[in-house]
């Protein structure tokens, strides 16, 4: 254990330093290209006029961040299988138990994020991808992760009493038999989370914040489960995290963009299950999920009310802006209710 905490903390410390040296220059790289983060169309014209007179400051903001966050990722992955094959370290961050999956979610979205940027940027087409071409690559996805969970990780192996050995682990020392259906339920929660994250973005600091605390909790937990190779993958994308936002103190110099928000997201996912955390990942998830319950209430309150809205503003974060005006008070607040969520995660976790 002690040189896996020796790698850990080694990994962690080396993150940073190359996030700090390397971001200013990759910013003013950014902007020489103009970069710029664009709104859609519709909502400068007619559809989000509110939304767009409370961020039209932050239109011109460089984004595809993405892309040097993935660079530095696999660059840690590389880096470590070198030590490896030189004998400094006993395994690289390359595993199949336990860092294949999350691996490849981070990087096959990284596709979805080159084309989806590239299209905002240099006003191509409706300047985005269509949410169908998302969601059939997003199907796609789950569909390959469904499968290398159920047949790979033994979710399918049975006992001599055809009793499956690994199951959903709920509070109280309970557990559910998921059976066939793990994979349609892998893929639902998925396809159904899948923009949570997106959504609870567009406030300095807010959603990147929360993506912070939750990947530390799976950073405690993986560690918890001796997943040290995930776990110090974990840390990694929490320095990244970190010096992503040691840069964005507000106002924002640079942005993420939606389809890398869909990949940690996605990640996060994956880690609950390897770890068969479900129900934590739920509650510490609660602020994301809410946010998207907010925009399917308002999106069902216009077609069903003839454009009558629930809320000013959805997702509800964009409300609360539109009627305290102050982002600090919302990104504060909402810490706060995540703070309390985190002692719930820490006794439903030993409950589990």
């Amino acid at each position: 254990m002690n040189s896996y905490l020796i790698q850990i903390f080694t990994f962690w410390i080396a993150t940073f330093l190359i996030w700090y040296l390397i971001t200013p220059i990759y910013i003013d790289f950014l902007k020489r290209l103009k970069f710029w983060k664009q709104i859609r169309e519709d909502a400068i014209m007619w559809k989000a006029i509110e939304f767009f007179r409370l961020h039209k400051d932050k239109v011109w903001t460089p984004t595809m961040w993405w892309a040097i966050i993935l660079f530095i990722i696999f660059f840690m992955v590389i880096v470590s299988i070198i030590f490896q094959k030189m004998w400094y370290i006993n395994n690289s961050l390359l595993n199949q138990k336990e860092t294949y999956l999350s691996l490849f979610t981070l990087a096959t979205v990284w596709f979805l994020g080159l084309i989806d940027d590239y299209m905002n940027i240099k006003w191509i087409w409706n300047k985005w991808l269509s949410a169908r071409f998302k969601m059939f690559w997003l199907i796609i996805f789950a569909l390959a992760w469904s499968w290398w969970f159920y047949y790979k990780l033994w979710w399918n192996l049975t006992d001599i009493n055809w009793d499956y050995i690994r199951t959903l682990k709920i509070p109280f020392k309970q557990s559910i038999e998921l059976w066939v259906y793990f994979i349609p339920f892998f893929i639902f929660v998925i396809i159904s989370s899948a923009n949570s994250v997106n959504l609870t973005d567009w406030l300095d600091w807010l959603a990147w914040w929360l993506l912070l605390f939750t990947y530390s909790v799976y950073a405690y937990i993986t560690y918890d489960q001796w997943l040290f190779l995930l776990s110090t993958l974990c840390l990694v994308i929490i320095w990244a995290l970190i010096a992503f936002l040691w840069y964005n103190v507000k106002p924002a110099q640079f942005y993420m963009w939606d389809v890398w928000s869909l990949a940690l997201w996605a990640n996060l996912w994956i880690i609950a299950v390897l770890t068969n955390t479900i129900t934590v990942f739920l509650i510490i998830s609660s602020i994301f999920i809410f946010e998207t319950i907010s925009v399917i209430i308002q999106l069902t309150s216009k077609k069903l009310r003839h454009w009558k809205k629930v809320f000013r503003i959805a997702p509800f974060h964009h409300h609360l802006e539109a009627i305290w005006r102050k982002e600090e008070t919302i990104v504060f607040r909402i810490w706060l209710i995540w703070i309390i969520l985190s002692v719930v995660w820490v006794i439903v976790y030993q409950l589990q």
